[in-house]
């Protein structure tokens, strides 16, 4: 029988994260006045902890043995051979992926809840606030905080609040309190409601509303936590790309030729990804590919500058790919992926040329999506459907060109709670959009005054 999982043991899961941070030049995040931000700015809005990781150049940093004993209850999860997938495009191509849905919550969103939540309650919080599109990552928050005995709020997309109630259901099972948003909970959820009444919302409104309410608690007990963009994120994750690497070596693979995530904020594909960076760094021949949208294409089509990760503008400035603070998305399902800017590593990664962007649109992705659950079984979530997409692209390309290469990409996470979507697209009610040059422009005009990267 053709061995189709590779299984690490509990006693093999990796000890440290990788940080990306220490082999790629970084430029700063800047405060209002086009200065540096200083670790002390960042203290109302996260612990000290957190801050230490996030202005860290520390290569390695040791993963302490309670969030390890934590992420053991899904972790090491399994590297899978598509062989089903790879017959059905009758490609020569080697299709490996890493499964990420098998945690509590169902996607990659727990690796860096748990250490988040633990941080946290290290440093004397009692609760959390936070913002989620899909819901994937308020999900993961409010079983993390529900483990280590934190209060958790979640400030959701309305139209993902709207598309999608079974994750609500899962963040009330676990104790978090969801609310849809822009709310009238926060002064920034107020003023996007009193001139938009009907907006869909965004995630750079939610995270204005969950950092209000945070900073805003007369006790200081209450930080937020984001679950993408950030460095200490992006840290967290790369256990899924380090436990890869080793099963990849059980099985005689040295290294992948292609790696390939999903891009919303960054935080699944740097999981991925980053460890395969490094190596590309010292000198491998390895592709790594981020499919993002084509209604929400951060890094195919907008510009690399400083800007906010909020729409109130509560965040320090980012150097990364933006399409603009104020940029309302289309109302695509993959809820996931729909954020203005991207992770400042994951921008200095595709900026060094380091990583190859591709934007793909929905119908596309489901399409993929479909051909997975019909193959391999597992119905996917809409965001890692556009990592599928771009698989099949990939090993199609393989099968032309006759190669036998080894593509590895992140399961991100199943769509157990997406089916909406699905039925959408199985009924021909999904649209593509792709977001018009205009708009861009519209973005570099907005900015023209900030610090330039």
């Amino acid at each position: 029988m053709l061995q189709k999982k590779i299984f690490l043991d509990e006693s093999e899961m990796p000890r440290q994260w990788y940080n990306l941070a220490a082999d790629l030049k970084m430029r700063p995040p800047l405060g209002p006045d086009g200065k540096p931000v200083s670790p002390e700015m960042l203290a109302p809005v996260f612990p000290m902890n957190i801050i230490e990781q996030e202005v860290s150049t520390q290569r390695w940093i040791d993963i302490p043995e309670k969030v390890l004993e934590l992420l053991s209850i899904w972790r090491p999860s399994p590297l899978v051979r598509a062989y089903a997938l790879e017959k059905a495009l009758g490609t020569p191509a080697k299709i490996y992926y890493k499964n990420e849905s098998v945690s509590p919550a169902g996607s990659h969103k727990p690796n860096t809840a748990i250490a988040q939540a633990y941080y946290n309650k290290e440093f004397g919080i009692k609760r959390i606030t936070t913002e989620t599109g899909a819901g994937q990552w308020g999900s993961a928050l409010s079983f993390a905080c529900a483990q280590l005995g934190l209060e958790c709020k979640v400030f959701m997309v309305r139209v993902s609040f709207e598309q999608k109630p079974f994750r609500q259901m899962m963040m009330n099972t676990w104790g978090g309190k969801c609310i849809p948003s822009p709310s009238m909970e926060t002064a920034a959820g107020r003023a996007v409601l009193e001139s938009d009444p009907d907006t869909p919302g965004s995630l750079g409104i939610a995270i204005s509303e969950a950092i209000e309410a945070a900073v805003t608690d007369p006790t200081g007990e209450t930080r937020y936590s984001l679950g993408s963009v950030l460095n200490h994120v992006m840290l967290h994750q790369t256990i899924i790309g380090l436990e890869t690497k080793k099963q990849l070596a059980k099985v005689g693979i040295k290294k992948p030729d292609v790696v390939i995530g999903c891009c919303g904020g960054g935080s699944n594909f740097a999981g991925l990804s980053f460890p395969f960076v490094n190596d590309k760094i010292n000198g491998e021949d390895i592709e790594i590919i981020g499919a993002e949208p084509a209604s929400c294409p951060t890094l195919t089509k907008a510009p690399f500058l400083y800007d906010h990760g909020d729409i109130a503008k509560m965040t320090p400035l980012l150097p990364m790919h933006s399409l603009g603070h104020t940029f309302i998305p289309a109302p695509i399902h993959a809820g996931g992926l729909r954020y203005h800017g991207m992770a400042p590593l994951v921008s200095a990664a595709v900026e060094a040329g380091l990583v190859k962007p591709v934007s793909l649109h929905q119908n596309e992705c489901y399409n993929a999506g479909v051909l997975f659950a019909k193959t391999e079984g597992i119905i996917p979530a809409p965001e890692t459907n556009h990592a599928i997409a771009a698989t099949i692209r990939e090993a199609l390309k393989a099968k032309e060109e006759g190669k036998e290469k080894t593509i590895v990409f992140n399961f991100s996470g199943h769509g157990l709670m997406d089916l909406i979507g699905y039925d959408k697209y199985l009924h021909g009610q999904l649209t593509d959009y792709e977001l018009p040059d205009e708009e861009i422009a519209k973005t570099v005009n907005l900015l023209k005054d900030y610090p330039k990267p």
